[in-house]
């Protein structure tokens, strides 16, 4: 029997999806499993009893991987699942500031007393006139579910697609249109198009690329979307862009005190996975995921553990290792199962960055004696018998 605690509220139709073997716990420090999405994690004292975290949704900067990885959490996200919810606000987005709709909105609120307001709206309108997608030039920085999808999308709306992602996968390679240029530098991308949208996740290297210099290559009247997170962009050099004329328009799903209110942004409350679908969609595959970890041991869409996946144990017993990256770690595994005439029947080993992950079925199970050997080893983190 496993538990696992909610920190936030969770789609109940993705809590559906646990089996009879998992029970909601209200004690955290009872869990093996916690389900969040926007609760911030870095000041909880992390159970020793917790062994993964999932994230229902994409970005995980409420969540200290690295402590999480020392101590053996895995961490989940779901890629993919809120995708389409994400795509089509960057849609909305990309109309909201290309046409000044929102202006023209207000104006009518404003003049909703004027009775002769049918004739006011054909002076006031001029006001409020913008600019088509059809042929501009769309720049996508970082070619994933989402960023797929929004090329797509305007490829069939007319526009010309740039995108640019180094690490495109193959998976988003095979869904992205064949109409899509794919650029190898970034420069092209901020000297070339009409509109840039960034979706790439915030990371040491990512942060703040969005910056004076960027914006200084960029075509004047460029128009800046950023629904992945605020911190790609540095924003009081987006508004000063905005005060210099250089930038049209910069479209954030991201209110903070900087932008909030500012002429120039339009700033939205965080929408752009916030729909019943995604929520679903995300609960559903966090709960997979979870699943499939606790009681098997496989590990699909981590983030501070690399993928491994070994199906259902068919043997006696499979442990699972957690282990820093270095050189000869799975020698002295497989030393400790061999001192006790023990059979390794199939085993992974996969890494990521400075951590490892291993996995060994065996024909009998691991007793209390070969676990403490294991944990003895110098460079492991913990040891968990799955089975």
């Amino acid at each position: 029997m496993f538990q696992y605690y909610c920190l936030n509220p969770i789609s109940k139709i993705g809590l559906e999806n646990f089996t009879d073997e998992f029970v909601n716990t209200q004690d955290v420090n009872e869990a093996q499993g916690i389900l969040v999405r926007s609760a911030a994690m870095h000041d909880m004292e992390l159970s020793d009893k917790l062994l993964a975290v999932a994230r229902a949704g994409a970005g995980v900067n409420n969540i200290p991987l690295d402590k999480c990885a020392e101590k053996g959490i895995v961490v989940f996200n779901t890629p993919g699942a809120n995708a389409n919810g994400v795509k089509e606000l960057v849609i909305a987005g990309m109309l909201l500031a290309s046409r000044d709709i929102v202006g023209g909105i207000n104006w009518v609120e404003s003049a909703k007393d004027n009775p002769d307001i049918a004739k006011a709206t054909e002076k006031e309108k001029k006001r409020f006139a913008g600019t088509e997608l059809q042929d501009k030039k769309l720049g996508i920085i970082g070619l994933g579910a989402i960023g797929v999808k929004v090329a797509n999308v305007a490829k069939h709306m007319g526009m010309e697609v740039y995108g640019y992602d180094p690490y495109v996968s193959v998976d988003a390679a095979w869904n992205l249109s064949r109409d899509v240029k794919h650029v190898l530098n970034v420069e092209e991308i901020f000297e070339s198009c009409d509109i840039i949208t960034i979706h790439v996740p915030l990371l040491d290297s990512t942060k703040g690329m969005i910056n004076k210099e960027a914006i200084s290559k960029m075509k004047d009247g460029v128009i800046l979307l950023n629904f992945a997170r605020d911190l790609l962009a540095n924003e009081e050099d987006v508004l000063e862009g905005i005060k210099e004329g250089k930038i049209r328009k910069y479209v954030s799903d991201f209110p903070n005190p900087t932008t909030a209110g500012q002429e120039g942004c339009v700033v939205i409350p965080h929408l752009g996975a916030s729909t019943e679908e995604s929520e679903d969609n995300c609960a559903k595959m966090a709960v997979k995921q979870m699943m499939n970890y606790l009681k098997n041991g496989n590990i699909i869409n981590s983030v501070n553990y690399p993928n491994c996946d070994m199906g259902v144990c068919s043997q006696a017993g499979r442990v699972a290792i957690f282990h820093k990256n270095i050189a000869n770690m799975i020698t002295k595994f497989t030393a400790c199962f061999g001192d006790e005439g023990i059979n390794i029947t199939d085993m992974m080993n996969k890494s990521k960055g400075e951590v490892a992950y291993t996995m060994m079925d065996i024909e009998k199970a691991a007793d209390a004696e070969i676990i403490k050997k294991l944990e003895a080893i110098k460079g492991v983190f913990r040891v968990r018998v799955v089975k």
